[in-house]
């Protein structure tokens, strides 16, 4: 019987051993080839008859290493004992014990069966002259397809349990690898919006300095040169974001229209929802941030979290939902809550691992809950240099 672990059931034992099946079963055999020797000296037995039961213990031993011959020789001396006018049941017990182990390793059941059936039929139709009437006939039928079908079931079972295992083995590759894919894209948009913004506000800054530098008196050449060291230094920032993300995005599939959208802020929030919207996703907003008092980055940050809880709330949820972005003692606090639908599961999705990540790297706190059938999405950003507390 199967056990289970942390990590699923386990094959049962004649599974993970199989070769300890074919020793139990060449176990049994030996022990009815040694009954049955013993018992054929104990009552002074007719030397054919001796040799006919050691030509099935021969058999059995050679099937070991040649299953069909030794198949063979083991059923055919159960035709040699009947011929011989002794009792083959067993003889016949070891024919069927031996058929079950190399149906079991492989032979097909059919044909094996055929063989040993043959010789049992044979032996009883022929030489053994019908002894027993037609009951003992067909227990000698239905004992070889027993045997060979008893096989045939236990490898059948082995081959689907591990093939069941292997595509479960190869479902939870390809769900590690689609994780880690996922992450990754989301990753790569992070750096891209992070690029962006980085961008922007070094070229202000650079124009900011050389306003700076040419409002400076002609004596002020210190100055001048710092201010102009400065510049220098706001190129290689530009220059360098620009060369990572060049390395963070080879290979990257992103389609060319994508890549020329603006970046996302607060001031796109209102497009957001209009676009959930028109898809038949029903948005309860209240937006009372304006985008000039929000870091570029935190707008970034405050814009995907929004974008992501409502793709969650349009999968998995009633049709509805509230969004809320509000700044509450100097903190922006952002709330999307929505009523989930029975059975969804919207507290393991992969975009909610990017979401974690793009507001933990903005000075910021996720928390996501599900309780009274509501899904609720809630972030909290504090300004530069502070900590949430």
């Amino acid at each position: 019987m199967a056990t289970h672990l942390d990590d699923g059931p386990r094959a049962p034992w004649w599974i993970r051993r199989p070769e300890l099946v074919n020793r139990l079963a060449y176990a049994a055999a030996g022990l009815v080839f040694a009954g049955q020797v013993v018992a054929l000296v104990g009552r002074d037995a007719d030397r054919r008859v001796v040799l006919s039961v050691l030509l099935a213990g021969a058999g059995t031993v050679l099937s070991w290493w040649r299953p069909w011959a030794g198949l063979a020789v083991t059923s055919a001396a159960s035709f040699a004992v009947t011929a011989v006018g002794n009792d083959p049941l067993s003889v016949w017990m070891t024919a069927v014990l031996v058929l079950f182990s190399v149906v079991f390793r492989g032979l097909p059941a059919p044909a094996a069966t055929a063989l040993v059936a043959v010789f049992f039929l044979g032996a009883f139709m022929t030489v053994g002259g019908f002894r027993g009437g037609a009951v003992v006939g067909a227990a000698a039928l239905f004992s070889a397809i027993a045997g060979g079908a008893g096989g045939a079931a236990a490898r059948i079972q082995g081959e689907q349990w591990w093939m069941l295992a292997e595509r479960a083995a190869r479902a939870l590759a390809t769900r590690e690898a689609e994780a880690t894919r996922r992450v990754s894209e989301e990753r790569l948009r992070i750096a891209r919006d992070l690029h962006d913004v980085i961008g922007h506000q070094v070229a202000m800054l650079s124009m900011h300095l050389g306003a700076a530098e040419i409002g400076l008196p002609d004596d002020a050449a210190a100055s001048r040169r710092a201010l102009d060291s400065a510049r220098s230094s706001a190129r290689t920032v530009i220059t360098e974001t620009q060369r990572i993300l060049v390395l963070l995005r080879r290979g990257d599939d992103t389609a060319l229209d994508e890549t020329r959208r603006p970046t996302p802020s607060l001031s796109g929030l209102g497009g957001l929802i209009a676009s959930f919207e028109s898809i038949g996703l029903k948005v309860d907003p209240d937006i009372g941030v304006p985008a000039g008092r929000v870091e570029p980055g935190v707008g970034v940050t405050v814009f995907r979290v929004v974008q992501e809880a409502l793709t969650n709330a349009h999968r998995h949820g009633d049709g509805s939902v509230r969004v809320v972005v509000r700044e509450h003692d100097r903190r922006l606090r952002v709330s999307v809550e929505n009523r989930a639908t029975p059975g969804s599961d919207t507290g393991g999705g992969l975009g909610l691992i990017g979401m974690r990540e793009r507001v933990e790297s903005s000075n910021g706190q996720l928390s996501i809950d599900r309780a009274d059938g509501w899904f609720r999405v809630r972030a909290e950003f504090v300004p530069a240099g502070e900590v949430i507390v």
